[in-house]
């Protein structure tokens, strides 16, 4: 069965998730970590793309970032995952595929949807119970975002400059269940994040 087309629109925000083929490691050392990054910081601007929030994650990656057209999530992912693939199996000793086919992505038309995806993509190695706090976590980006540590990498989102400092406060109580699990059939699915998919549910009443 054919994939369900992605819905991207030039200027809106997008959650992307690239998984390890069959979910095995994509990052196995501190270089390759450091070497997707180093990518990303390359690519992200040729092919036209704001990057607001990362985690790499062992065998997968997650990004929130903000296209300039229909066409420059593509794009980056393409030649990201390309030259990243090469470098680590050239560094590994490994031949053939990393990733899971095509990138998985979601609309994030909403700025309280936009901070539910900062939070849900920050906190994931928390939920992944590899540390107790995020800042704790060394390959996401909330160093950046909530305590202002320096990358050139990152674009802050205008819900993010919204509420200024009280972005880390955020982090003082669990993202809602409900959100999260919206965010992965979101995103798994090319949904438009706010909008219910068949059957119809009750949009959570809170995003905080």
């Amino acid at each position: 069965m054919p994939r369900t087309a992605r819905v991207v629109l030039p200027d809106v925000a997008l959650h992307v998730i690239q998984r390890g083929n069959n979910r095995s490691a994509c990052f196995v050392a501190g270089s390759d970590y450091r070497t997707y990054l180093r990518y990303l910081r390359e690519y992200a601007p040729e092919f036209g793309c704001a990057i607001h929030a990362y985690c790499l994650m062992t065998n997968h990656v997650h990004l929130l970032l903000t296209p300039a057209s229909a066409a420059a999530c593509a794009k980056l992912m393409k030649h990201l995952g390309q030259c990243y693939v090469q470098t680590f199996n050239m560094a590994h000793g490994r031949s053939g595929t990393l990733w899971e086919g095509r990138f998985h992505s979601c609309l994030v038309p909403t700025e309280d949807y936009v901070l539910a995806c900062y939070r849900y993509i920050e906190l994931n190695p928390v939920r992944a119970k590899m540390v107790s706090n995020p800042d704790a976590y060394s390959w996401s980006s909330f160093r950046v975002n909530a305590l202002g540590h320096e990358d050139p990498l990152i674009t802050r989102h205008a819900a993010l400059e919204s509420i200024g400092r009280g972005y880390r406060s955020l982090f003082e109580v669990p993202l809602d269940s409900r959100i999260a699990e919206e965010i992965r059939k979101a995103t798994r699915n090319g949904w438009r994040l706010g909008v219910p998919a068949k059957p119809r549910g009750r949009r959570p009443a809170s995003l905080k």
